[in-house]
């Protein structure tokens, strides 16, 4: 049983998952960035994808508004065309002069709608040029995510057996320590970029946060009657003598 364990039993355990946990932290430090920029790229494109989407549908919409306006011009077209037939056969000057503004309201209808197609055609020049910018620049972080999946995809292969491996041995690991201490070293190593929660006195200082240690609390710590914490960094200090033979075992 876990609770059963002496100090030195714990501490040493404690150690060797360390050691594993720190081996699949340098195959992640090998991969860099890259994961995230990865998926940051993704979230770009997609983006990207929304926009160049929501400018088509745009512009489809300015092209629907040049043929509703082409189309009222020959409808106009058609009524001009009308009301010149019937000026031959009109009866009175009341009746010619209604055809006549009927006419000239129809050229100006003509004029108001080919003004309204210069206008629209001017907001598909300006949107084609903003689309295909958005284009260009969709295919350059598309280009830039197949470059990148492809450098991850070799970090992959190449530390997947290893980092599998190391997996396993930490999760076999785990199960021998206790869930207080457990989580304890699980908090530290979180708080911590490198993820070192279980380290050795060096030079008469912590090896993570390398702060000064009390000659009597290294004794403490030799001693191995408890277990006992960094009071500046919070890491769990273990003494060298426990190196040897937790790295002997990963090996």
């Amino acid at each position: 049983m876990a609770g059963e364990k002496t100090i030195p039993e714990r501490l040493s355990e404690l150690f060797k998952l360390q050691l594993i946990d720190s081996q699949l932290d340098e195959i992640q430090v090998l991969k860099g960035e890259l994961p995230m920029e990865v998926k940051d790229l993704e979230d770009e494109i997609e983006g990207l994808q929304r926009r160049v989407q929501k400018l088509e549908d745009s512009k489809k919409e300015l092209e629907d508004a040049i043929a509703q306006h082409k189309n009222k011009i020959k409808e106009s077209e058609t009524l001009i065309a009308k009301y010149g037939r019937q000026l031959d056969d009109v009866k009175n000057n009341r009746e010619y002069e209604a055809l006549t503004k009927e006419i000239e309201l129809q050229r100006l209808d003509i004029q108001l709608s080919e003004k309204r197609i210069r206008e629209v055609e001017a907001s598909i020049v300006a949107k084609d040029e903003t689309l295909q910018a958005a284009k260009d620049r969709m295919a350059d972080k598309n280009k830039n995510l197949d470059n990148k999946k492809v450098e991850l995809d070799k970090i992959i292969a190449k530390t997947e057996k290893d980092g599998n491996k190391l997996q396993k041995q930490s999760e076999t690991q785990r199960k021998g320590i206790d869930d207080r201490l457990l989580k304890a070293y699980d908090r530290v190593r979180e708080s911590y970029r490198n993820g070192l929660a279980v380290v050795t006195v060096e030079r008469d200082a912590c090896g993570g946060c390398f702060n000064k240690i009390p000659p009597q609390l290294q004794l403490e710590i030799s001693l191995q009657k408890k277990i006992i914490a960094c009071e500046h960094c919070g890491r769990i200090l273990v003494d060298s003598s426990i190196v040897d033979e937790v790295s002997e075992a990963t090996t």
